[in-house]
């Protein structure tokens, strides 16, 4: 009995020790049967995990059923039962994929934090998310429009961030109705439209961020209800309209910034006396115009002021003394004056803001000497910027007193006398620029203080004497400009020591001696100009240890030896001038080796034969005019031929022609075998390269260009570029009609151009291209560098002149619908065989009417290189990298994505080409006076497509077809060919480039539109 007791104990003890521990494990883990509880909020958290295509850093990997959910990464619960999830926070994580829909049955969910991800995808509805305040995805790749009730039902949203995305379409107007929405992020995305005036009515709000957006019209008045708004940041935007007195009301804004937008008219005098509480004050790069408010003394905190790239005229305020706060104030680029000591008085007011750091005023009307008191203003001060001015005088001492400035700008000015030893009291200056003014005398050895200096500029001023040796020690320097002054003496050996420096330019002096070896020693220095000298003896050897050079430029000196044949290790070299010097010797054939662009040996003492490869194969690029012992080279360099070999080479060749035969048998058999095996393996495709261009093109002298263009007379203008003027004239050499490109040296980027050009015109040849006749690279009748392209002259002209008849008296010309069908699809085909079949595929980057000529017959040609650019990589890409930093075009036709600083790319030509084909249709400029308020030309056609197009299309082609809207019909055929060109150029012209059809689809389209009309039209008929 006993027994049996025991036994029963010990068996209860065991049921109570397995209770005890369930009771426990619950407590402290949720067991299997828990994990099950909640499972709409698990099966809503799987389906998030299954759209993640990547998780590098396992931010995931506890996301299993062997843990409760409330326990996976980033996963946070309520306390009590049933469990559900209130917070999911996977930022920073590298995760990869979309955002599940699923997530919207998260209904306890109050905060959603996914930024900085790479998740792609649309949004997700998330309306049902009623306990939700804050959903941050900013710095993802979420793409799509937002819908327009996402958020309806989150009332308790504070915190909305979905910045620096790829979002578009409108901003929903139902965001304006969530009552305690506090922060608006949307900035950095794709958004169009105008800002919906709904936000007005979220009371609530404090932050608005709509930055970098593609926002258009005015600003909404009814954003001045928002009271307790401190924040409201509207840059880069195509805003328009004026600065709303609205925005007055906002009271305790601290931060407004309108910047790059396209405001206009006056700054409200009285803004400083309703903002008191302003911060920062940015309203750059728009045109805003008249005086600077004097009221914006009266904002005591008030920090930072952007006022630059306007057209404010008028004084620059006084009362900006009263700001002890202010760190920052730009007023560069606007129309603003001071003439006297009156209006002078600004600068002495800004000693009292010892906070300043940034004072910019640079390209502005400011007259007269430097103030004395300039070197009162802030110790703290670090950028000084009055470049661009009418200033005068001697630079005053007392700028000495600045000694944490790391930029002082000066440029452009006529400021004279020596460079004061004030210059060697700023010890921590990264750049100076001086360059372009009167400076005169010595350079001062003080120079040698300024070891953080990066770039010195010191060009076109009267200084003379010796260069100083103690720039040398300045080893931080990247780029001396020191040309066009009066120096003497040798270069110094210790340049060598500019271990960082990548340009340098001491040309246009009168430097004597030999180029020291030390110059060697400079492995990062791309350009090298050292022209217009008196450099003597020969190049040194070791400059070909200078790989990156991409331009030596040695020409008007008297050097003299042989060129080095460590040339041939300048792998990057494209251009290379060693004209009007005493050099001797044979070219080096390693030349041929190099990507020259433009080779100018001429007036030199060389000898010998002329390379035909490489560069020498286009006498385009070639100069050697003045070397009496070359020979030989290729046909249009127009040299004599080479001597006949001598006796003895004569009888050594016979011999060899007598002995050939005994090895002719043997040797062409084992050709034909080598070349049946070859022939082989060859796959079918092969391409062969065609002979270098140029090759078949005359050389003209400065002397048969003037003559052609009577002297260059203002007559013979018939073009005008950003680099210099286009005339016409009439060679007699060989008889024709020319339009000769002649390049403005004076413009910084015409050597660029110039070289950008001729590189294009070599490398591509197409029936719809411009065809080059020659080039022309010397020196005028004065000595002055003389640079020139000579094209056919194209008897109707350019595109521009017959979409656009200018009224000079004579009859208007115009184009037929067949006429313009022929001309879109000459300039498709041009580009596509640009951007896809020209072996290196090319970006023309400037594509518009005036660049588009027209011959005899009509025929379209594609002209105007000047800054086009070439793919680095051979496969086709969207969007690739190009060989130069920054982008150019012109206004109306330059794609949106190159206004944020993106890379060139053949879907910008594909945009340009979309605008053009919309100016041919309706006869309208992109830059119309009726564009504005956030209307564009395409747009304009977009909200007439497709039952108003009447409204859109040219008149001239209206009446030519008698097109009428009551007759419309889609069996019309000159209806459906409109339709079909005008969806062409909306498709082209997409705002993102990924959503435009590449040209070689666009060329397909046009073809097809132009068969279809012209057969269906003869159908017709």
């Amino acid at each position: 009995m006993g027994h049996k007791y025991v036994k029963q104990r010990k068996k209860l003890d065991t049921l109570i020790l397995l209770a005890l521990l369930l009771l426990f494990y619950r407590v402290g883990n949720t067991c299997c049967v828990t994990v099950h509880e909640n499972s709409i909020d698990m099966h809503a958290l799987l389906d998030f995990k299954r759209g993640i295509s990547s998780d590098p850093n396992g931010a995931l990997s506890n996301w299993n059923n062997n843990t409760h959910f409330c326990r996976w990464n980033g996963v946070n619960c309520t306390v009590e039962r049933p469990y559900r999830v209130r917070y999911l926070t996977l930022n920073s994580q590298s995760l990869v994929g979309q955002i599940s829909s699923s997530l919207g049955n998260l209904t306890f969910l109050s905060i959603l934090d996914l930024s900085n991800n790479s998740l792609i995808g649309p949004l997700p509805l998330i309306r049902n998310l009623q306990k939700l305040q804050k959903i941050s995805l900013f710095n993802n790749q979420l793409n799509g429009i937002i819908h327009t009730d996402a958020f309806t039902n989150c009332s308790n949203l504070v915190v909305l961030d979905l910045g620096t995305n790829f979002l578009t379409g409108l901003i929903p107007t139902k965001i304006g109705f969530l009552p305690n929405l506090m922060n608006l992020f949307l900035d950095g995305n794709n958004f169009t439209g105008t800002i919906p005036p709904t936000l007005g009515n979220a009371s609530s709000l404090v932050k608005i961020q709509l930055s970098n957006n593609k926002l258009q019209g005015n600003i909404p008045d009814e954003l001045g209800q928002l009271s307790n708004l401190s924040w409201l940041v509207l840059n880069q935007n195509l805003l328009s309209g004026k600065f709303q007195p609205a925005l007055l009301n906002l009271s305790s804004l601290k931060t407004l910034d309108l910047g790059l937008n396209m405001l206009s008219d006056m700054v409200p005098p009285n803004i400083g006396n309703t903002l008191k509480n302003l911060v920062l004050l940015t309203i750059g790069s728009n045109m805003f115009k008249g005086p600077i408010p004097h009221s914006l003394g009266n904002i005591s905190g008030l920090e930072k002021i952007d006022f630059a790239f306007n057209n404010f005229t008028g004084e620059i305020p006084s009362s900006f003394g009263n700001l002890s706060n202010l760190t920052t104030l730009f007023l560069s680029n606007n129309m603003l004056h001071a003439r006297d000591n009156q209006e002078w008085e600004f600068l002495n007011a800004l000693t009292n803001c010892h906070s300043l750091k940034i004072l910019s005023v640079q390209n502005n009307w400011l007259h007269g000497v430097i103030p004395n008191s300039i070197g009162n203003l802030s110790i703290n001060l670090i950028n000084l910027k009055l470049g661009g001015n009418n200033l005068s005088g001697i630079v005053p001492q007392s700028i000495g007193n600045l000694t944490n400035l790391i930029s002082l700008v000066l440029h452009n000015n006529y400021l004279s006398g020596t460079i004061g030893e004030w210059v060697g009291n700023l010890k921590k200056l990264q750049g100076l620029y001086l360059s372009r003014n009167n400076f005169v005398g010595p350079v001062p050895s003080s120079f040698s203080n300024l070891l953080q200096l990066t770039e010195l500029t010191l060009d076109k001023n009267e200084l003379e004497g010796p260069i100083p040796p103690s720039i040398g020690n300045i080893e931080k320097l990247i780029t001396l400009n020191l040309s066009f002054n009066k120096f003497q003496g040798n270069i110094p050996p210790s340049f060598g020591n500019l271990n960082a420096l990548k340009t340098l330019d001491i040309s246009h002096n009168k430097l004597q001696g030999d180029i020291p070896i030390e110059i060697g020693n400079l492995k990062l220095l791309t350009e090298l100009y050292l022209s217009s000298n008196k450099l003597i003896d020969q190049i040194p050897d070791t400059l070909g240890q200078c790989v990156s050079l991409t331009t030596v430029a040695m020409d008007n000196n008297f050097l003299t030896g042989d060129i080095p044949l460590s040339f041939g290790n300048l792998s990057s070299l494209m251009m290379l001038n060693l004209s009007h010097n005493n050099i001797s010797g044979i070219i080096p054939i390693t030349l041929s080796d190099l990507p020259l662009l433009l080779l100018d040996l001429s007036y030199n003492d060389f000898q010998g034969h002329i390379p035909t490869n490489g560069v020498f194969a286009n006498a385009t690029a070639v100069s050697i005019n003045g070397n009496k012992g070359l020979c030989g080279g290729v046909v249009n360099l127009h040299m004599p031929a080479c001597p006949t070999a001598s006796k003895k080479t004569e009888k050594q060749y016979y011999l060899i022609r007598v002995l050939i035969p005994l090895f002719g048998f043997m040797s062409l058999v084992v050709l034909i075998y080598f070349v049946v095996l070859l022939m082989k393996k060859m796959p079918r495709n092969t391409y062969f390269s065609h002979p270098s261009f140029g090759e078949n093109f005359p050389k003209v002298s400065y002397e048969d260009l003037a003559q052609a263009t009577r002297n260059f007379t203002e007559s013979n203008i018939v073009g005008r570029g950003s680099c210099g003027l286009v005339y016409s004239g009439k060679l007699k050499e060989p008889e024709m009609d020319v339009a000769v490109k002649v390049f403005d040296m004076e413009v910084r980027t015409a050597e660029r151009n110039f070289m950008s050009e001729c590189e294009a015109l070599r490398s591509v040849q197409h029936r719809n291209l411009l065809p080059i006749i020659t080039a022309c690279s010397t020196v005028d009748g004065q000595g002055n560098v003389f640079k020139a392209l000579v094209y056919e002259l194209m008897p109707n002209g350019n595109l521009d002149t017959w979409l656009h008849h200018k009224g000079e008296g004579k009859s208007p010309k115009w184009l037929g619908l067949s006429q313009r069908i022929s001309i879109a699809v000459n300039i498709a085909d041009a580009l596509d065989y640009l951007h896809h079949d020209c072996g290196r595929p090319t970006i023309h980057c400037d594509l518009k009417p005036s660049n588009i000529l027209l011959n005899d017959d009509m025929t379209a040609l594609l002209g105007d290189f000047g800054i086009a650019r070439f793919y680095l990589d051979s496969p086709l890409k969207s969007a690739g990298s190009i060989t130069s930093v920054g982008v150019r075009g012109t206004i109306g036709y330059i794609a949106p994505e190159y206004a944020g600083g993106g890379p060139a790319s053949i879907s910008g030509d594909v945009y340009s080409f979309g605008v053009v084909l919309l100016e041919m249709m309706t006869g309208k400029r992109p830059t119309d006076p009726m564009f504005k308020d956030g209307l564009d030309i395409i747009n304009f056609v977009e909200s007439h497509i497709p039952d108003q197009i009447v409204h859109v299309i040219d008149c001239r082609l209206i009446e030519e077809s008698n097109l009428e809207q009551a007759k419309m019909s889609e069996n019309d055929v000159v209806y459906q060919c409109l339709m079909s060109l005008l969806e062409v150029a909306i498709s082209c012209t997409r705002a993102l480039p990924s959503e435009r059809m590449n040209m070689k689809q666009t060329a397909n389209k046009m073809h097809e539109i132009k068969t279809s009309y012209l057969g269906r039209k003869a159908k017709k008929v």
